[in-house]
């Protein structure tokens, strides 16, 4: 299985907390088992905060942007209106040999 699967699209998630941190960090358990799932997957290719933290970032692979959508309603920070999502959708023209794999 190649990480990331031919002709398929990438995904740049952009998160930006919309509410202090102190009312995010009650969720970070919740958001890293979410993050997890999806590690499992194969949706997720990389994750983590903003330096500074602002937020965070995933880098993602799926069969359409209404089906990482769909994933990304699920998210905690999401559900509970904690972060405001940005998705940036691209084809990878070029990749590193290891992402192909």
């Amino acid at each position: 299985m190649t990480l990331i699967p031919i002709e398929q699209n990438l995904f740049v998630v952009d998160l930006h907390y919309v509410v202090p941190f102190d009312e995010i960090e009650p969720e970070l358990e919740s958001h890293v088992e979410f993050l997890e799932e999806n590690y499992a997957s194969g949706c997720f290719i990389a994750s983590g905060p903003k330096v500074p933290r602002t937020g965070g970032v995933i880098i993602a692979t799926a069969k359409t942007r209404q089906a990482l959508e769909q994933i990304l309603a699920a998210d905690p920070f999401n559900s509970k209106k904690l972060a405001r999502y940005t998705v940036t959708e691209f084809r990878p023209s070029m990749k590193a040999a290891q992402l192909s794999a």
